[in-house]
C-alpha cells in the first residue's frame, strides 16, 4: 500500500512512498480514506479535507512520536513532507547534524494552530522553539498540542503578536537569542486572490475547469492572506529584522512567488546585510524556496 513522494530533502522521512499499511496500523482511522486510485494503486483522496487530516495524524504518530494532534475546523492542515523539508534545509543552513542533538533556539513566526514546525524540529533535532501568532485561537490550540505531547512540553513556548501590522517587533525581547528565525508567510493579498489561486490549482490537478473553491488543506485569513500579500509581509519582516541583528543568527522565510525575489534582494541590499542566500526546494510538481539573511 503506497503513495508516491519524490525529490524531497535527503533526510526527509517522506521520500519515496507513503507506507499506508504502516500508517494505518498506527492510526486505524486512516483506513476508511484509503482506496484504489485511477492508476490502480492505493492512495487517499487529497481533495478530501478529512482524508488529508487523517493522513497528517498518521504521519505525526508514526514518524514524529506525537500522541495527540488536532486543529480547529477550517484551520490550515499543512502538507507535512514540505514542512519537514524546510526544517531539514534550515538544519543544513545552520550546520546541524542529524544524529547530534544541539541546543538550537528557533523562533517560528506564524506558528499556526497546527504547530507543525515545532513538532518536526523537536522530534528530528531536539530544538527549542518560541512560536508566535496574531490569532489567539491558533496559540490556544498549539498550546493544547504541546501540553498533550511529552516530546514538546519543555521545548516549546508561545508569544502572541498583539499588533497584526508587526512581525518581529513586540516579539523578540532585548535578551533573546535565536539561532534561526523561520516563517511561512501568508501568500495572498486577499481572500479573493486565495480563492482564485485554489481554483487554478484544482483545475490543473483535475484537468477540468473548477468553479467551486475547496481548500483541502483549509486555512483562515491570517494563514492564507494579509494586506499586501507575501511581498509586503516579507519587506516588513526584513525591515524589522535590522533592529534585531544581534538577536538572531539567521532570519529565514519561505517565498512562494519567484517574481518577488528581486524586490526582496533589493530591500536586503539597502540594509547592508552580511550575507543572504536563496535555497531552492523541489517537491514533486511544486517548486518553493527559502530566503535566508543575516547581519
Amino acid at each position: 500500500m503506497a503513495s508516491e513522494r519524490t525529490e524531497l530533502h535527503i533526510r526527509n522521512k517522506h521520500n519515496g512512498q507513503y507506507d499506508l499499511t504502516k500508517l494505518i496500523s498506527n492510526y486505524p482511522a486512516l483506513e476508511k480514506y484509503v482506496a484504489l486510485n485511477k492508476y490502480g494503486t492505493l492512495s487517499i483522496d487529497f481533495f478530501n479535507p478529512k482524508a488529508v487530516k487523517a493522513l497528517n495524524k498518521a504521519l505525526l504518530i508514526t514518524y514524529y512520536g506525537i500522541e495527540y494532534w488536532d486543529i480547529p475546523a477550517d484551520y490550515l492542515c499543512p502538507p507535512i513532507p514540505s514542512r519537514a523539508d524546510y526544517i531539514h534545509y534550515i538544519a543544513d543552513l545552520i550546520g546541524i547534524k542529524k544524529d547530534v542533538k544541539n541546543p538550537v533556539n528557533c523562533l517560528d513566526i506564524g506558528v499556526g494552530a497546527n504547530c507543525i514546525y515545532p513538532i518536526i524540529g523537536c522530534a528530528e533535532y531536539g530544538w527549542k522553539f518560541v512560536g508566535t501568532d496574531v490569532d489567539p485561537v491558533s496559540i490556544e490550540n498549539a498550546q493544547k498540542i504541546v501540553d498533550a505531547n511529552s516530546i514538546l512540553k519543555d521545548n516549546v513556548q508561545f508569544r502572541i503578536q498583539n499588533n497584526p501590522k508587526l512581525i518581529l517587533d513586540g516579539i523578540i525581547h532585548y535578551n533573546d537569542y535565536f539561532d534561526v528565525v523561520i516563517c511561512n508567510p501568508p501568500f495572498h493579498s486577499s481572500k479573493e486572490e486565495a480563492q482564485r489561486s485554489s481554483l487554478r490549482k484544482l483545475s490543473n490537478l483535475k484537468g477540468t475547469k473548477q468553479t467551486k473553491v475547496s481548500l483541502n488543506f483549509g486555512g483562515v485569513a491570517n494563514e492564507l492572506w494579509c494586506d499586501g500579500g507575501e511581498l509586503k509581509f516579507l519587506i516588513n519582516m526584513i525591515s524589522e529584522s535590522r533592529r534585531y541583528a544581534k538577536n538572531a543568527g539567521w532570519f529565514t522565510s519561505l517565498v512562494s512567488k519567484d517574481e518577488n525575489l528581486d524586490d526582496l534582494y533589493s530591500k536586503l541590499h539597502t540594509l547592508d546585510v552580511d550575507a543572504y542566500k536563496t535555497i531552492h526546494m523541489k517537491q514533486g510538481n511544486k517548486t518553493s524556496r527559502i530566503l535566508a539573511w543575516r547581519f
